[in-house]
């Protein structure tokens, strides 16, 4: 067996736990913070695979291994390297208290509604769009991932975040509520445990019988009713559905809505979990869309200006974009959005003329393109308790997704 002991937060490993290891694996901390067997090997942890195959080693001469572990080492931790190498039924796992939950514990708040993500040895972007997007995160820092990076990214957001350094240590432990701003001016160091993003006026929500990240919605595509608009100018329920479904927002993704109106698409993304940014024009638009995320219930970034010189101070790529709006420069903006979306852009129009331009634009940003003309009519009531057919207006939907990038010099 191999005994994975999670050191928690401040609670000691009992010496018990270790004595009879021959093979003691762990952070320098953990090692020094132990009293080991005299004659243990000891393998301090740093690059994952040779760890593993020394202790691959021992196991297959049957002799005893000790890993230590920070925190919970089921919880983004060691378990899943050891499990998928040795198999779970070769582990002894013993966990500690996680720094999430010690850090929530520290200010007073349950945290079965929080998320959680990691940036330790991860692209940070996914975090910081799944803080902008929900009002309670947890993220797990790592090297180029700290309070500075995420305050840096965050900041204008309106979250405060809590910065919780060497938990459990009596002498250094520190729990700093502080800005976005203030985060990134300061050099925290090595010692940050976890950082919780809030928005604080919703941090203690309401209470739930399935914990983690807000179960999906039970619907999208939402009736035009839902939301407030102008003069019906807002996608349509049937073209709202395939843009959706092109789009593909997920939580982690930064989705942009570009000649927002409503807001509609945005607060779509919103819903399914995405960070949304809407682009919208009009000053009595941009209110619009701010009263339409309120009413349901979600964070979108509202932009006031016009595309596509207001998508240039956007710091961010987003992962998608829908562009609803446009006219005539319709072609720049769709070229401007190609240049920067990782993954698809979608455009809605209703001038067929229109069409070829865009589906250019797309083309040679490298996305492969294709399209399609919705038509729908309706269920209507007539006198006489009969239904006709109303016909909406067509509108063509035309999606570019990204091709990969080609591989040089890779036999096919």
């Amino acid at each position: 067996m191999i005994t994975v002991i999670g050191t928690g937060t401040g609670a000691p490993v009992p010496e018990a736990a270790v004595a009879g290891a021959e093979l003691v694996v762990g952070g320098r901390r953990h090692l020094e913070a132990v009293r080991l067997p005299a004659a243990a090997e000891r393998v301090v942890l740093g690059p994952l695979a040779p760890a593993l195959d020394t202790v691959a080693r021992y196991v297959a001469e049957d002799r005893r291994v000790v890993v230590l572990a920070s925190g919970d080492p089921g919880f983004f931790g060691i378990v899943r390297a050891l499990a998928e190498r040795f198999g779970p039924g070769r582990l002894d796992v013993r966990p500690g208290v996680p720094s999430v939950a010690a850090a929530f514990a520290r200010i007073g708040l349950p945290w079965e509604d929080a998320v959680v993500v990691s940036a330790h040895g991860r692209e940070l972007r996914t975090a910081v769009n799944v803080c902008r997007a929900r009002p309670k995160t947890a993220v797990l820092t790592g090297p180029g991932a700290g309070p500075a990076e995420l305050g840096a990214a965050l900041d204008g957001t309106g979250r405060v975040l809590v910065v919780a350094s060497a938990l459990g240590d009596p002498d250094r432990e520190r729990v700093e509520r502080v800005t976005p701003a203030e985060a990134a001016a300061r050099d925290w160091g090595g010692a940050v445990s976890v950082v919780l993003c809030l928005d604080e006026a919703r941090a203690l929500g309401p209470a739930r019988t399935v914990a983690g990240p807000p179960a999906q919605p039970a619907g999208w595509a939402l009736e035009e009713s839902a939301f407030a608009h102008r003069d019906s100018m807002i996608t349509k329920f049937e073209v709202r559905a395939l843009a959706l479904a092109r789009l593909g927002p997920r939580p982690g993704d930064l989705v942009w809505d570009v000649g927002a109106g409503s807001g509609s698409v945005a607060v779509e993304c919103a819903r399914l979990g995405a960070a949304a940014v809407a682009v919208e024009k009009t000053a009595d638009g941009a209110g619009r869309i701010r009263a339409n995320a309120a009413a349901h219930g979600v964070d979108v970034h509202v932009v006031h200006g016009s595309a596509p010189d207001a998508l240039a101070p956007l710091a961010d790529d987003p992962d998608a974009v829908f562009i609803g709006g446009g006219g005539r420069e319709l072609p720049a903006i769709v070229t401007a959005c190609a240049r920067r979306a990782r993954r698809a852009v979608v455009v809605a129009m209703a001038a067929l003329d229109r069409v070829p331009a865009a589906r250019e634009a797309l083309a040679g940003a490298g996305f492969s393109c294709d399209g399609v003309l919705l038509q729908s009519s309706r269920l209507a009531p007539l006198p006489g308790d009969v239904t006709r057919l109303a016909a909406a207006n067509p509108v063509f939907l035309l999606w570019g997704v990204r091709r990969p990038a080609r591989t040089e010099g890779v036999a096919q």
